[in-house]
């Protein structure tokens, strides 16, 4: 344990919604409980307030646009860096983490805070996305990221990289959770038509492979055979996917499903969808990283029913192995969640993927990388 406390900077490119933001904000959380001092750079929103209100200070910033005119940003952020005495910068994006990396590199080394770095997902594997992999640790989220970072960045030591997984609060997502009365009526009175359905729901921004198409053929299959089920699509759109939200309405719409899907938009309340759900699903065709959605609903004791790859895979195969079903299978799928809806299946609760496991690793690994930068240990190239 170092001798002071440590200045935590996390930069990232924004703070509006994900599991990425949330995760920022409880690691500096707990990195202020733990006496520290936790600072955040990014774009800034929605979740900037909650950052505050738990102890982090934030510094607003467009860190994150990919355009050379983030780079003029770099002065900046090393005079931020030796203003606040920081210690340890933690990148949690590719553009982000080349505006740090560059930063550092123009602080003597004497002066240099140390660089951790979390892999959050698959990249696409180039120079740039190399970035991530030059951390003097290397945090990967899933065992499939640590797979990914072994195989295409070779180059990484294997002692700098630290698989942690993501985790979940039990408190904040008890097992048996069902939500308050005051807000099943105005769920019931925003939508009076689910009212008595089977609620089956895909929760995560609208983005072209969450799987909609997936979903709704599975809606499709189970009108067909005599199933009366409801399917929610819950998440925002960003404005640079309004086209592939209206291909998924249209889909809707062909398939005949109109009376049979609901858009919800953003939702700041997803432990209550989870909670009336009879099903919550995942169904992205590239392998996600970890999958926090699912293991929330997981936590609560709702079944999820996933494609079996990724870090959603891992998850599935661990804590609720009926709910893995092959990529793209959409007889599975179907066949799945029928077996599901008509066995009433029930989620054991299960220890697994802590909150806590996650913020004691991550803390100790800041620790750590802390207190070899204050006595001058070897540094990554």
């Amino acid at each position: 344990m170092p001798h002071s406390p440590l200045t935590i900077l996390q930069i990232l490119p924004e703070l509006d919604s994900g599991g990425v933001e949330r995760g920022t904000l409880e690691v500096g959380a707990e990195i202020v409980r733990r006496g520290h001092r936790s600072l955040v750079v990014s774009g800034g929103g929605r979740m900037v307030e909650s950052l505050e209100q738990a102890g982090s200070s934030h510094f607003a910033a467009p860190v994150g646009k990919k355009s050379p005119l983030t780079l003029r940003h770099v002065g900046w952020l090393k005079k931020l860096m030796l203003e606040h005495d920081v210690d340890i910068v933690h990148a949690r994006s590719r553009v982000p983490a080349w505006v740090a990396w560059l930063a550092l590199k123009k602080i003597p080394e004497s002066q240099r805070p140390a660089f951790v770095t979390t892999v959050h997902g698959q990249y696409s594997v180039s120079r740039f996305s190399g970035i991530m992999t030059r951390g003097e640790r290397v945090i990967a989220v899933s065992d499939t990221i640590r797979d990914y970072i072994r195989a295409n960045y070779p180059g990484t030591p294997d002692e700098r990289i630290h698989t942690i997984y993501r985790g979940v609060d039990p408190t904040e997502f008890p097992h048996g959770f069902q939500p308050a009365e005051e807000w099943l009526q105005a769920f019931y009175a925003e939508w009076p038509t689910l009212a008595g359905k089977r609620l089956l729901t895909l929760p995560g921004r609208i983005t072209r492979l969450k799987g909609h198409f997936d979903f709704l053929k599975m809606l499709a299959r189970l009108r067909d055979s005599g199933v009366d089920a409801h399917g929610l699509i819950v998440g925002g759109v960003d404005r640079r996917k309004l086209r592939y939200a209206g291909e998924i309405r249209q889909a809707v719409a062909e398939l005949g499903l109109g009376g049979d899907v609901t858009f919800t938009g953003h939702r700041s309340d997803m432990k209550e969808f989870y909670a009336v759900s009879d099903v919550v699903f995942s169904l992205s065709s590239k392998p996600e990283s970890f999958g926090r959605t699912v293991l929330e609903a997981l936590k609560l004791g709702t079944p999820v029913v996933g494609y079996a790859h990724g870090g959603v895979g891992e998850i599935l195969k661990d804590v609720f192995p009926c709910g893995a079903v092959p990529v793209g299978d959409c007889t599975s799928l179907t066949n799945r969640v029928t077996q599901l809806l008509e066995e009433r299946t029930v989620v054991l609760p299960f220890i697994q993927y802590s909150l806590a496991e996650m913020l004691e690793q991550t803390l100790q690994l800041y620790e750590e990388v802390g207190q070899a930068a204050r006595t001058g240990e070897t540094r990554a190239a």
